[in-house]
């Protein structure tokens, strides 16, 4: 069954726009539960721009589903990670000036210093997915950390023009080809919409999608439990191919 994960961090975002303490993201972790979420993710950035070191550990204690944690290989944030220890860590890439996440992990350029961030998750039970570009040559490096999952960089497709959509499609579908085949888990996610999302559902061996500002931003209109309701529906949809 092809799993939701729903990534709260725009929630965090609204509250931290009046560093007040609401929305809380662990209400909306709970609502996005009910809505038939699957996984709750949420990135612990470097400048603590949304979510905060106390919505980790909270989230650690009371969520009922996956907790995946996205991060940066900065010590500090690995810390956190192996205290409050989630069912899975996302390794993201971490530009301070970025509006949200511009590309895939470099592997290849950074091996030495991912491979240990790895052993430590590893070491405390947590479960390691990465997140690339559909690009061979990371794919073999994650293989080469004995990484278990490998979450697709979608950024790509979700801008790309009619034209360009289907082109980049085949690319996500064989880099996913070869993620399955060298032993790992296939997810994928970033700039996934209500419009987009079917096409890469039904990539081959496609296991767990994470979609965030496209749920939360329907859920001013309908609320996060439906938002999140509606979402699933697609995904069902998808497998069933209809």
């Amino acid at each position: 069954m092809l799993e939701l994960g729903v990534n709260i961090d725009h929630v965090a975002t609204i509250r931290q726009a009046r560093k007040t303490y609401e929305p809380d993201p662990v209400t909306a972790a709970a609502m996005a539960e009910l809505g038939g979420a699957d996984c709750i993710t949420v990135h612990l950035r470097e400048d603590r721009r949304h979510i905060i070191d106390r919505d980790v550990r909270i989230l650690s204690e009371t969520v009922n589903i996956k907790l995946n944690l996205e991060m940066s290989i900065a010590a500090d944030i690995v810390d956190i990670a192996c205290e409050t220890r989630p069912h899975q860590s996302t390794l993201v890439p971490e530009k301070r000036e970025e509006v949200t996440t511009e590309g895939g992990l470099d592997v290849v350029g950074n091996y030495d210093s991912i491979h240990d961030t790895v052993n430590r998750l590893h070491d405390a039970g947590i479960r390691v997915s990465l997140f690339l570009d559909p690009e061979a040559a990371q794919i073999e490096a994650a293989k080469k950390l004995q990484v278990d999952a490998v979450e697709l960089h979608t950024g790509q497709y979700a801008l790309a023009s009619a034209a360009e959509r289907q082109n980049c499609l085949e690319e996500l579908a064989a880099a996913g080809k070869q993620i399955v085949d060298l032993g790992m888990t296939l997810h994928a996610g970033h700039g996934l919409n209500y419009q987009n999302v079917i096409p890469v559902a039904r990539i081959e061996n496609m296991v767990e999608l994470n979609i965030g500002h496209s749920i939360v931003a329907r859920a001013v209109f309908v609320g996060l439990t439906q938002a999140v309701r509606e979402m699933k529906d697609l995904l069902v949809i998808a497998e069933n191919g209809n």
